[in-house]
């Protein structure tokens, strides 16, 4: 940090050679092991390819339903519409920033006053009245020397595109919940449709034992032991059951709807599709970068480094062109009226600021670090992320393969166990074992299915996918009721914002 003396010299300077901006220029928080960075199960889980974007990955399910249910919640989330709206406010604060650039006062006055005057008693009572009447016209405008406003702006102007890239990460993070839940969803009612046809194959086999211990032909045991199988199957029914509820409300409020039994989701009856990688356009390293909290974080760090050197321009003397139009007159015979110009420059130095000012700046430093340590731990967890999930999915469909094979075993061992029972070579206890140990494993199946495809919506959405979206950042009705109420000129149409002037995120383009 620049001494006193070394202001005042800078000061010299400037005044004979220009103006400067003070602050550091923003410099991309990059690590150089992002460059290199690679993970042996993210090559395994993925596959590079043009076609399907990983901007629109659910595609790769070929389902439909889950389509209209993605556009539903594009068109209606609420927090979706939040983030909307954070974009339009950090574009009016970009206007406000902007307007640093024009004289700050330009302000226009006028007044009519009324004198009244009655003087009695001495030698010259008098009673007088007039009207005196005045216009004028101020302006200042302090010259941008060091830069102030140019910063004020370029850190307005970070803060927009950040608040632009909140939104694509809300939804990032939207359509994979709406995916996470749709699948869920399918997954419960398939797991209810098995509790059901076991219910029904075990009560069948309690009412056929019951018959056989009424008629002397069988123990009291095997009537208990396959009431009680029973039994337990179909106390599990109603939990299945609250539980596909719960998930239709929750997929409702995701897609803007209140709770309700959405017709568009008629139960499918097939397993869920499932799918043994994710579908990308570039290597992984790339992508992560491209994440759109990766981008609004290091957003961040560009408008924190810009107000560093708003703060330093406090140390240095504002200068100001001030300037003022007055005319006056009067009601009174035989007075002049009269117009005054005024102008000239003002300056403004705090000078004894007592650490104010220069604690000021450490205070902006500190939160620019702050932000920098941010940036930089989003990407080590966006890594681990998406190392997580490849992982998880690459195990995941292992354990798939396994019970697929144990479903299909469970299903012939219930087959021999009840021809065995019927033709008198073993008790009834293998029959309810292979009964319950064929449900335990078509659960065990629908759920590993499930958790493999809840790993792949992990992957997508750890590399960002999903994060572009052709329609309005603000929608057309929210649009309309907010022109209604305010004049928001030409801020809510859809348009390109200014360039910033800070470098690009590698990688990535405006």
């Amino acid at each position: 940090m620049l001494t006193r003396s070394g202001r005042l010299l800078l000061l010299v300077a400037l005044g004979l050679g220009g103006c400067v901006r003070l602050g550091p220029d923003f410099q991309a928080p990059g690590e150089a092991w992002t460059k290199l960075w690679s993970s042996p199960a993210l090559e395994q889980a993925s596959q590079r390819s043009l076609n399907p974007d990983l901007r629109q990955w659910w595609q790769v399910f070929a389902d439909p339903v889950l389509d209209a249910l993605i556009a539903e919640s594009d068109a209606h989330n609420s927090d979706l519409k939040i983030a909307g709206l954070r974009v339009m406010e950090a574009r009016a604060r970009l206007g406000i920033a902007q307007s640093g650039r024009y004289p700050q006062l330009q302000q226009a006055s006028a007044d009519s006053l009324y004198f009244n005057r009655k003087q009695s008693g001495g030698n010259n009572p008098q009673d007088s009245h007039f009207w005196q009447h005045s216009a004028g016209f101020d302006v200042g405008w302090e010259l941008d020397f060091w830069g102030r406003f140019s910063r004020a702006i370029e850190s307005s102007d970070a803060s927009y595109f950040a608040a632009q890239a909140n939104y694509e990460d809300i939804l990032v993070l939207l359509r994979a919940q709406v995916a996470d839940t749709y699948f869920s969803l399918r997954t419960t009612e398939a797991r209810l449709r098995v509790a059901r046809e076991n219910a029904e194959q075990q009560k069948r086999n309690f009412e056929i034992t019951e018959k056989l211990f009424n008629s002397g032909q069988s123990a009291e045991l095997d009537l208990q032991q396959a009431k009680t199988q029973y039994l337990g199957t179909l106390s599990s029914i109603p939990d299945f059951e609250a539980q596909v509820l719960r998930t239709r409300n929750a997929l409702a409020v995701l897609t803007g709807q209140p709770p309700s039994a959405l017709p568009q989701l008629l139960e499918n009856p097939g397993l869920i599709p499932l799918v043994d990688r994710a579908v990308l356009q570039d290597v992984p390293a790339s992508l992560l970068l491209r994440r759109p909290d990766i981008r609004a974080a290091e957003l961040n760090v560009a408008a924190q480094s810009a107000l560093i050197g708003v703060a330093e321009t406090d140390f240095y003397p504002s200068l100001t062109l001030l300037g003022s139009i007055v005319w006056t007159t009067d009601t009174l015979s035989g007075t002049s009226n009269s117009l005054d110009l005024i102008g000239g420059p003002s300056l403004r130095w705090n000078l004894f600021d007592h650490g104010q000012i220069s604690n000021n700046v450490r205070v902006q430093d500190a939160r620019l670090q702050q932000l920098i340590e941010v940036y930089r731990d989003k990407v080590r967890q966006a890594a681990r992320e998406a190392d997580d999930a490849a992982s998880s999915l690459i195990k995941s469909l292992e354990r798939e393969r396994i019970l697929g094979e144990a479903q299909i075993a469970a299903k012939r061992s219930l087959s021999l166990a009840s021809t065995q029972y019927r033709e008198g070579y073993s008790d009834f206890q293998r029959v309810l074992d292979a009964q319950r140990a064929l449900l335990e494993q078509q659960d065990n199946y629908l759920v590993s299915r499930s958790n493999a495809v809840s790993n792949l919506i992990a992957l997508y959405k750890a590399l960002g996918g999903g994060w572009y979206s052709a329609q309005p950042t603000v929608d057309k009705n929210t649009r309309q009721q907010m022109e209604q109420r305010t004049d928001w000129g030409n801020l809510l149409k859809e348009s390109a914002p200014s360039q910033a002037s800070y470098p690009e995120p590698e990688g990535q383009s405006r």
